[in-house]
């Protein structure tokens, strides 16, 4: 299977900062946990909002729970 770079979706895409109150939170999966919370960090700044990460396991996949603090 190959991946078409022009189909790709950018982090801001999947990130619902937008939607989002204070104290809501998301979980995201992944395998590289401090590369994504390098990268929600980022896109939040972007979109003006702080958020809180720590890394955590939701239905036996590892990932980072993800809340708006502010």
């Amino acid at each position: 299977m190959t991946l078409d770079p022009r189909k790709l979706i950018e982090p801001e895409d999947f990130l619902p900062f937008e939607q989002m109150n204070v104290g809501d939170s998301f979980f995201l999966p992944t395998l590289k946990p401090a590369e994504m919370t390098y990268v929600v960090d980022t896109r939040s700044k972007v979109a003006k909002v702080k958020v809180k990460c720590f890394p955590a396991t939701k239905d036996g996949y590892m990932g980072i729970r993800v809340w708006r603090i502010r």
